[in-house]
């Protein structure tokens, strides 16, 4: 099986790299190569057979991490359909409070937001960083040496990350990475990332260029990744693209189709894939977030993720729906 590297560089020569192919590399696939596994089937059963497909047990206790959404919103992953999933495994969906203000910024607004969005009628909700904040070494970081992190998470046995992959204001796409990073982070851990290691305290005040806050993005997430070691797995639900985040009150509408559900070992090769399926569709609305990911080189969170060992922009993609990996 020989798999095309496609770069998110730019959109004609990505359009044309993508067709009839599914890998990301010249070289030939090897059991080294992580694999991502697909469906377009959108519902309970899709998000439970790429899940079973991974062969990884979630167990013990579980943390489900998923976006609650900003009140306001309407794009985050729906209870009815992760409901049965989060069930099957015993999870608790968890969350962190957030850095910017709105609806999510205090633990009883969060914990009421969650509620009116239907997650706590499927699951315990626990907001992290209710009562404070631990630190995780980041190994091999360029601007974080800890990552701020909800002083709840290092109770749980086993992490899901599940995230809804869409459009991001600032980071330019959010998927696997952006809900391991920020999103375990505490509220001042946000701030932290956000600022490239320079406060936790004074967000807006202290951005600092593009790259250096993608770069930290995908360190934090590797000190959560490397916290887990093996008690970890990834899911990305690609629906409802909009170019906006969940954690907008106003997102944009969705301007092209829903893609399907991806599961994967791998973080950097899950949000790889999500971005490549992006390029490789054949809906003409997908110029709206090519252009949200380009514009804030949401690419580059990918490529530092890679470049500090976190994992591998390779991979195989499995399609479930055809039982076979794509030649």
């Amino acid at each position: 099986m020989k798999q095309i590297r496609l770069f998110a560089a730019g959109f004609m020569l990505l359009a044309a790299a993508v067709a009839g192919c599914t890998g990301r590399t010249g070289k030939a696939a090897t059991a080294a190569v992580p694999e991502v596994y697909m469906t377009r089937d959108i519902s309970p059963a899709g998000l439970d057979a790429v899940y079973e497909a991974l062969g990884r047990e979630a167990k013990g206790k579980v943390a489900v991490k998923i976006s609650t959404g900003e009140p306001g919103g309407n794009n985050f992953l729906k209870p009815a359909l992760i409901g049965d999933f989060v069930r099957k495994i015993g999870g608790t969906i968890v969350e962190c409070n957030t850095a910017y203000g709105g609806g999510r910024a205090a633990t009883a607004d969060h914990l009421k937001a969650a509620e009116e969005h239907g997650f706590t009628a499927i699951a315990p909700v626990d907001i992290m960083d209710a009562e404070g904040e631990i630190a995780l070494p980041v190994v091999g970081g360029k601007h974080l040496k800890e990552d701020f992190v909800g002083s709840h998470f290092p109770a749980y046995d086993f992490t899901v990350i599940l995230s809804h992959f869409k459009g991001h204001a600032m980071g330019g796409f959010g998927g696997a990475l952006k809900n391991m990073s920020i999103g375990i982070a505490s509220s001042a851990g946000k701030a932290w990332i956000h600022t490239a290691g320079k406060t936790r305290t004074d967000l807006w005040n202290n951005l600092p260029e593009q790259d250096a806050f993608l770069e930290s993005m995908a360190e934090a997430a590797k000190a959560v990744a490397d916290h887990c070691g093996e008690r970890i797995l990834y899911i990305n639900v690609m629906n409802n693209l909009s170019v906006d985040c969940d954690c907008d009150a106003h997102p944009a509408a969705p301007q092209m189709g829903d893609i399907g559900i991806f599961a994967s070992l791998d973080p950097v090769a899950l949000d790889q894939a999500c971005v490549d399926q992006v390029y490789a569709s054949e809906d003409p609305g997908k110029v709206h977030l090519i252009e949200r990911m380009e514009s804030r080189h949401g690419i580059h969170t990918v490529e530092h993720a890679a470049a500090i060992g976190l994992g591998s922009r390779e991979y195989t993609l499995v399609d479930l729906d055809r039982t076979q990996p794509q030649q």
